[in-house]
């Protein structure tokens, strides 16, 4: 997933439509990117298992969801 960077609070007031229209697709698709990894980080812990590969997979996985929802912050 692409990197956010994040960017300083903006007076709305002073934007065009343009630089609003593309401020409010650009929260809408971290939001998204938000809620899908979460999605993945629920569905991840819902898991049980005993074997331990698979165990041990699903903690990589999860570290791995955990950084980027981190990362999105």
């Amino acid at each position: 997933m692409a990197n956010v960077l994040q960017q300083p609070e903006v007076d709305v007031d002073t934007m065009t439509e343009e630089a609003r229209r593309l401020a409010f697709q650009q929260r809408a698709d971290h939001e998204r990117q938000k809620q899908a990894l979460n999605l993945q980080r629920e569905n991840i812990l819902s898991q049980r298992t005993s074997h331990p590969a698979r165990r041990t997979a699903l903690e990589a996985a999860l570290a791995q969801i955990e950084a980027q929802i981190e990362a999105l912050q």
